[in-house]
């Protein structure tokens, strides 16, 4: 039990805090987005402890659907959009799982997703660094960008 609290953190950790406005959204609006993707992944969480495949693949579904809205994009660069094209796909590997009622391949894809979480928020966090206060992001985006190879890349990270 202890183990599934420290999990919920977690999420909570990768889906909501530390979250900057984007440009034009109020912090309201952030945090009820924030809300929202916490509350899906935690319902998944608990689809996955008591083995309810509907709740899994319904909350999974939401989330790729999540991040498919405007609120989602913070940054405008090709590494960013990879980040959540990769977000999207242990989503989708979710509600797979789920309809074929294979527990362990859905709980391997809620940990894939949540490791996308913590290493996009990384990135992110290390842009809005570089940027430092009252810069432009997507500007800086566009510097990296023409500057070299993907961050991606150098990272190891490319598929």
């Amino acid at each position: 039990m202890r183990n599934l609290g420290s999990l919920i953190a977690a999420a909570g950790l990768c889906l909501g805090l530390g979250a900057v406005p984007v440009q034009g959204q109020s912090p309201e609006e952030l945090r009820a987005f924030m809300r929202a993707k916490l509350d899906h992944s935690q319902k998944v969480l608990e689809g996955l402890c008591v083995e309810d495949f509907d709740r899994i693949a319904k909350n999974a579904q939401q989330l790729a659907l999540l991040s498919q809205e405007s609120n989602w994009r913070v940054l405008q660069t090709e590494d960013y959009v990879q980040y959540s094209l990769e977000f999207r796909r242990a989503a989708h590997a979710m509600v797979t799982a789920a309809e074929k009622k294979n527990l362990d391949a859905a709980t391997l894809a809620y940990v894939d997703m949540t490791m996308k979480c913590v290493k996009c928020h990384k990135y992110v966090r290390g842009i809005r660094t570089a940027a430092g206060p009252g810069q432009d992001e997507k500007r800086l985006g566009q510097r990296l960008l023409q500057r070299g190879p993907r961050l991606s890349t150098i990272r190891g990270l490319e598929q």
